[in-house]
């Protein structure tokens, strides 16, 4: 079997996009993490902070693998949706870290947290339309979203 340039370039594209996007925000917040996020009280079910990066960084390899496999499929209003839904959440995900952890509205991020849950949610179903695979591949992104929903409003309850 025999796999075409283009086809790899695409796969390492696809991967490279959420991870870019994590790794971006990640670096911009990291000092907020390491300062101000350490110092707000916590609920007793917050996971250490050596799980977050190991735990996104799957995620976001996930969501590469499912971005390809969408970008792959035939050209239809189904797969548009599917790749329009998938811009959205990522745009979400991104801000999130900025609200939450630049500018320390823990409010407003979990406001923005439930977008995010819903937009997943979306995806999922759209996904399903086009490849189910990569619908299935965003069950632990979604899982994870909903832990992080309820720790995000947490903290912000408690603090």
């Amino acid at each position: 079997m025999r796999i075409k340039t283009s086809t790899i370039i695409t796969f390492i594209v696809c991967l490279a996009i959420p991870l870019a996007v994590g790794s971006i925000a990640g670096i911009a917040t990291a000092d907020a993490i390491n300062s101000w996020y350490s110092g707000l009280a916590k609920p007793a079910f917050n996971p250490p902070g050596s799980l977050f990066g190991p735990v996104w960084t799957l995620l976001y390899l996930l969501m590469g693998i499912s971005l390809f496999l969408i970008w792959r499929a035939p050209r239809g209003i189904a797969r548009t949706r599917a790749l329009w839904i998938f811009a959205i959440q990522l745009v979400l995900n991104f801000a999130w870290s900025f609200l939450f952890f630049s500018f320390h509205q823990t409010g407003w991020a979990f406001a923005e947290i439930i977008l995010i849950w819903i937009a997943v949610l979306t995806m999922i179903l759209l996904f399903t339309r086009v490849n189910k695979t990569a619908a299935l591949l965003q069950i632990p992104y979604i899982l994870w979203v909903s832990f992080a929903s309820v720790l995000n409003g947490t903290v912000w309850w408690i603090n």
